[in-house]
Order: structure tokens, then C-alpha cells, then sequence
């Protein structure tokens, strides 16, 4: 397991990228769009980023914080608080 003391926002986005099976590659994700807006995001997704969120970065993070979130900048944030 890794735990991160400082993420990047680059390495954040390349990880939650890797939750989406199919992502086209022109999709650009940035800190400002919606996660929930995600081309393919359901809620088999928001498991997967959950759980993501526990072996790289050590974060336990519950439905409920997934649902006070609307950015991916949220979800950096979020993860960032925990660390």
C-alpha cells in the first residue's frame, strides 16, 4: 500500500482516470468538472474510486463524502484532509 504525505493533482487525476474502463483518450479531466459528469461514471465507478482512494493514498472515504462532492478538485481535497 502507498501513502502519500503530498499528492499532485497530475498523479490524482491519472489515478481516478484508471477507475473509468474506456475513457477516450480526448477526454481531458481537470480539477474543475464534475466527477459525476465523467463519460461511463456510475455507481460501480464511485465504488471503485472509494477503494482507490484506500490503496493508494491510505483513505477511508465514505458514500456520504462522496456524495458532499461535485469536483474533482472535491475529491483531491478530500483525500487531501485524510492523508
Amino acid at each position: 500500500m502507498l501513502i502519500y504525505k503530498t499528492m499532485e493533482m497530475n498523479d490524482f487525476i491519472g489515478n481516478l482516470r484508471d477507475q473509468f474502463d474506456d475513457l477516450d483518450e480526448s477526454i481531458v479531466l481537470t480539477p474543475e468538472m464534475s466527477f459525476r459528469d465523467i463519460d461511463g461514471y456510475s455507481s460501480l465507478v464511485a465504488l471503485l474510486i472509494i477503494s482507490m482512494f484506500d490503496e493508494e493514498y491510505g483513505v477511508t472515504v465514505t458514500g456520504d463524502d462522496m456524495r458532499k462532492a461535485s469536483t474533482v478538485q472535491d475529491l483531491f481535497n478530500l483525500v487531501q484532509s485524510k492523508l
